[in-house]
This record gives C-alpha cells, sequence and structure tokens, in this order.
C-alpha cells in the first residue's frame, strides 16, 4: 500500500472521531480566547490569579473606545458559540457553553445601554475596587511589590475615565439618582489622607514577608509615600470635586430605572439577568407580595407565643430600641458571629458530602467605607491563596447592628453560604477556570438565603427572637421583590418603598435606608436572592417527593453545589436529571 493510500485508509478511519471532538476543541478555543482577553483587559485580576499580563497598564480600560471594543469582542464570540453544534457536545460542556452565553448577553446589553456610565452602587463600585487591591494582590516578595506601586501608579489614569463615563452619562440623563448620592462623597474623603500611611493603600507596606530584605523595604515604602501623596490622593481629591460640582448638581432627581432613557427595557434586561429567568418585572412584584403575606403570618404568630402586648408595629420598635438585643462593642460583636460560624463549622458534615479545603476568617468592615455598607458581606479569596476567605461584619453604627439577625447573617455570608458554596467553586478543578471564578447572582445569593433556612434544620434559631430575626431576613428579602419592582417599573416613590420595608421587617431604620440606596443604585440585584431561594426550595421538594425516603439531603447539596454557579434554568435541568439518574438506580436495585 502506499504512503498516500495508506494517510487516506488512517483519514478515514479517524475521521468520525475527528467530527466529534471538534466541536469540543472549538468550544474550548472560544472559552480561552475570551476569558484571556478579559483578563488582558484587567491586569490586576490576571496578576492576583497568577497570570501575568504583558504592557504597562495594571488596570482596567474602561474608556469609552474600549467599551466599544468589548462590546464588538462580545457580539462576535456570541456569535461564534451560536454557530457551534452542540449536539456533539458532553453535559458539562454544553453547561459551559449556555454559562458564557449567559455572560455575554448581559455584557453586550449593558454597554448597548451604556450602564458603564453608572460605574457605582451605593456601596460597590470602582472606587471600593480600588479599596480591595491591598488586599486582593500577592505580596510574597519584592516583585509583587514592585508590581502593586505600578497599580498605585495607574489610579489616577483609571479614575479619570470613570470620570468621563460619568460626564457622557450626566449629557444624556443617564446618572445614579441623586437621593443615593446623600453624602456619598464621605466614601471619597476617606481617602483623602493627610499622610501617606493613613492611607488604605499602604497597609502592605507596613508588613514584610521575610523575602524582601531590609534595603527593599525601606525603598518600597520610600515610593509607595511618594506615590500616595502625589498621585492616589490628588486623583481622589479630583473626584471628590468631580463629585461636588458636577455630578451631584447634574444627577437625575427620578429614582426609578424605568425613567432612564430606553429605561423600560433596561430594567426588563436586568431583572432577566439577576434572576436568570425568563420573567417579567410585574411578575416578580406578585411572588414577592404573596411571599410577604406569608412570612408576616409567621412572624405574627411569634409574636403571639411571646405573649406580646402591642401590635406588630409595636413589636418592632421593641426590638429596635431594646439594649439587650445590641453588642456594647464591636470586639462583642465579631465574637459572636465567630461563635455562631464556628458551631455551623461542626454541623457541616451532616449537610454536604463534599467540604473545601480553604479556611475563612471573621473580620469587620473596613472603616472607610463601612458607614454605607449593608451588615456583613463575604470576600473571597483568589484560587491558591495565602489569604482565607473573609465574613465581614459591619462594626459601625452598634446600636443598628441587633443580634438577632446574626446568625442569619452568619450562616448566609460564611458556611453554609457564600464562603462554602464560593470556596467549593474554586477547587472544582475539573471545570474551565472561568466556571470556577465565576459568580451568577440568583445562583449565589439563592444559595445564601436558602442557607438561612438551613440553619434552622441544623438546630439553630431556637430563641424565637433569633427565629424572628431569620424570619424578618427572609422578610426583607420577600419585599425587595416589592419595593425593586415597584421603585424601578411602577412608579413607587422611595418614601413608598421605605414605610413598606420598616412596616414588614425588623431591620433597624439604619439598616433600611442603606438598603433602599442600593436598591436605588443596583437595579435588579435585589431580586436574585428571593428568586434564587424559590428555585432551590422548589427542587429540593421536587427530589424529596419523587425520592421518598430515599432521597440524601447530603447528596442533594453536592448536586446543586457541584457545577459552581450556574443560572436557574440550568440547576433546574442538573436537578431534574439527578432525580432521573437516582429513580433509575432505584428501580435496578428493587428489579
Amino acid at each position: 500500500m502506499s504512503r498516500l493510500r495508506l494517510y487516506l485508509a488512517l483519514l478515514v478511519l479517524l475521521l468520525p472521531g475527528l467530527c466529534f471532538a471538534a466541536p469540543a476543541a472549538e468550544l474550548q478555543q472560544i472559552i480561552d480566547g475570551w476569558y484571556e482577553y478579559e483578563l488582558r483587559n484587567d491586569p490586576a485580576r490576571a496578576y492576583s490569579l497568577g497570570v501575568k499580563v504583558q504592557g504597562d497598564r495594571r488596570l482596567p480600560d474602561v474608556s469609552a473606545a474600549s467599551q466599544q471594543q468589548r462590546l464588538q469582542r462580545a457580539r462576535g464570540t456570541l456569535e461564534k458559540l451560536r454557530r457551534l453544534d452542540s449536539e456533539s457536545l458532553d453535559r458539562q460542556e454544553r453547561i459551559s457553553r449556555d454559562i458564557l452565553e449567559y455572560e455575554l448577553q448581559n455584557i453586550i446589553a449593558n454597554i448597548r445601554f451604556g450602564a458603564y456610565q453608572i460605574p457605582f452602587t451605593s456601596d460597590s463600585g470602582f472606587l471600593v475596587d480600588l479599596a480591595f487591591l491591598p488586599r486582593n494582590l500577592p505580596f510574597r516578595n519584592a516583585a509583587n511589590y514592585e508590581y502593586y506601586l505600578q497599580t498605585l501608579e495607574s489610579i489616577p489614569a483609571y479614575i479619570r475615565q470613570n470620570m468621563a463615563n460619568m460626564r457622557d452619562g450626566l449629557k444624556r440623563g443617564f446618572t445614579m439618582p441623586a437621593t443615593v448620592l446623600e453624602g456619598y462623597e464621605d466614601s471619597v474623603r476617606a481617602h483623602i489622607v493627610e499622610a501617606p500611611t493613613q492611607s488604605v493603600y499602604y497597609a502592605p507596606l507596613q508588613k514584610f514577608p521575610q523575602s524582601v530584605t531590609a534595603t527593599s523595604r525601606g525603598r518600597l515604602q520610600e515610593r509607595a509615600r511618594k506615590i500616595i501623596a502625589e498621585k492616589v490622593v490628588p486623583a481622589h481629591g479630583a473626584y471628590e470635586k468631580f463629585l461636588l460640582e458636577e455630578y451631584k448638581p447634574g444627577a437625575r432627581k427620578s429614582i426609578g430605572a424605568a425613567e432612564l432613557p430606553d429605561g423600560r427595557a433596561y430594567y426588563e434586561q436586568q431583572v432577566r439577568y439577576y434572576t436568570s429567568l425568563d420573567i417579567s418585572p410585574e411578575e416578580v412584584h406578585q411572588i414577592g407580595l404573596r411571599e410577604v403575606a406569608r412570612i408576616r403570618e409567621e412572624m405574627q404568630n411569634i409574636i403571639d407565643g411571646l405573649g406580646f402586648e402591642g401590635s406588630f408595629a409595636d413589636f418592632l420598635q421593641f426590638l429596635r430600641t431594646d439594649p439587650r438585643f445590641y453588642a456594647g462593642s464591636a470586639e462583642e460583636l465579631l465574637k459572636e458571629a465567630a461563635y455562631i460560624a464556628k458551631r455551623m463549622d461542626g454541623k457541616l458534615p451532616a449537610l454536604f458530602g463534599r467540604l473545601p479545603r480553604q479556611p475563612y476568617t471573621v473580620e469587620p468592615v473596613p472603616d472607610a467605607i463601612a458607614p454605607r455598607y449593608t451588615g456583613g458581606r463575604y470576600v473571597e479569596a483568589p484560587i491558591g491563596s495565602t489569604r482565607p476567605g473573609a465574613y465581614w461584619v459591619n462594626t459601625y453604627a452598634l446600636d443598628k447592628r441587633p443580634l438577632y439577625v446574626l446568625e442569619a447573617l452568619t450562616f448566609h455570608e460564611a458556611v453554609p453560604g457564600h464562603h462554602l458554596q464560593v470556596a467549593l467553586a474554586q477547587e472544582l478543578e475539573e471545570l474551565p477556570e472561568f466556571r470556577r471564578n465565576l459568580y451568577i447572582s440568583a445562583f449565589g445569593e439563592g444559595w445564601g438565603l436558602y442557607s438561612e433556612y438551613l440553619g434552622e434544620e441544623a438546630g439553630f434559631y431556637r430563641d424565637p427572637y433569633s427565629r424572628f430575626g431569620r424570619l424578618t431576613y427572609e422578610m426583607w428579602r420577600a419585599a425587595r421583590l416589592v419595593v425593586d419592582t415597584g421603585m424601578h417599573a411602577m412608579g413607587w416613590s422611595k418614601e413608598r418603598a421605605t414605610r413598606m420595608m420598616e412596616e414588614n421587617t425588623a431591620l433597624s431604620k439604619h439598616e433600611v435606608h442603606t438598603e433602599i440606596n442600593r436598591y436605588l443604585s443596583w437595579p435588579g440585584q435585589a431580586l436574585a436572592y428571593k428568586m434564587g431561594e424559590l428555585t432551590i426550595l422548589r427542587l429540593r421538594a421536587r427530589a424529596e417527593q419523587t425520592l421518598g425516603e430515599d432521597f440524601d439531603l447530603r447528596e442533594f447539596h453536592d448536586r446543586v453545589l457541584g457545577n459552581g454557579a450556574v443560572p436557574l434554568r440550568i440547576l433546574e435541568s442538573e436537578i431534574d436529571a439527578y432525580i432521573a439518574e437516582r429513580s433509575r438506580t432505584l428501580q435496578a436495585r428493587n428489579q
């Protein structure tokens, strides 16, 4: 047989396998191409993940021109994805394809609507991201510190780009509501310090690993002080001036997203993205009203059981003002949160078959952002990091941080909530890296709220006040469905939304004010929690009903978390597949 005929014969034998493998290989190329592109545009994030990006720039290019380039890249990637033959992909490959499509659709929509022209919320955004740099970047050797100082030098250009985008938003009326901006400049002033050593950006220079010599330490510290004093602080000063003289005076007086240019379509898109469901604001609103009524009845039952004499409003006032429900010091609040978290650690083996290796710690919310920050939050650590995840507890205004909600807060933010969920996802080494680092709000926040419910099954909330606290947190998330859609799609005033929250939850009035501003500044995101939790509970009920006595809670939880963060429709498909698999196994065993 000639060599040519031999090659042709081998090609005929290999062709079916090559055709089958081609879509999977093409998908991997599409995923890698997009992920690499995103990391190239955010060098500091790439560096925190152990990926070195070439070039002098250290922070993202967020200019209007760059946004259009990203838009075109996202559209091209989405087109390639949709041309792909998905039938020959395996289960995990199809999930990866669908998740990337979901993310690309949102990126395209946000840029098309110009969402980058409002680059912050009431308690997060580009300025907060900058303040997280000392925490997110590695500091193992002198080279890491050099990179960090180069990143600090990039801050002025990055702030200028965001200011330019905000000016473009001002010109067309696409701005943050003016009411959200009251006192917002205080969060900027926290970075305008007299001495560079007082800056949050100087914190990594206070302590060095042994690998950095004394000579290098002195040189790095001197350079850091110079950069902070001459570049970083003036850049924040320019931003404060812009806020006070241009942005706040020009910000819109309306509050709803529907009042923005093309606002109704924008809000509907945000609802679909943050719930990961094909659902309208009106449908979400009605679900919220039903949930509020159900939870309110359960709360009233607790009040009646306590023999409290007075109205529902009287009971809420009692909870908000009685000193027994508040910590006397920041240390006391942190210790109580840590104790609750540690007790839950001991319950986890009964709830999960797989637990993460990465530990977590309990820390206060940084002073610079605490006044406008929520009651607590989880801050993840990058894969392979030398630091743990962190459960942040807000110790600002202690008389507004009730202890009766601390169990629910801890289960949501630490374990079995966000720490367990995020750390497990990062350790799913069989998944593409973009999925291990992905956070989908409906899944993540739905799991967090479901975790509050799990606390009850794990034996917590033994005190009627803490049970009421769990319900008030659930009510808080149900009320979000009502007030978010109310303000952004149905013409509700801020005052009406505030009353609704104050009259139905035991949150302090300070927290209610903080939360309402958060919803106004971040349309649709607050819907993720309750819609996600309702989906997980519905899927669990389906599994319990179908599998009966053979239902295994640990196995169910492992399957929910086993793919990392996914849109809710994918989660439903995965749990349905799990139920079918278990049913077939049980049938085969019983034959």
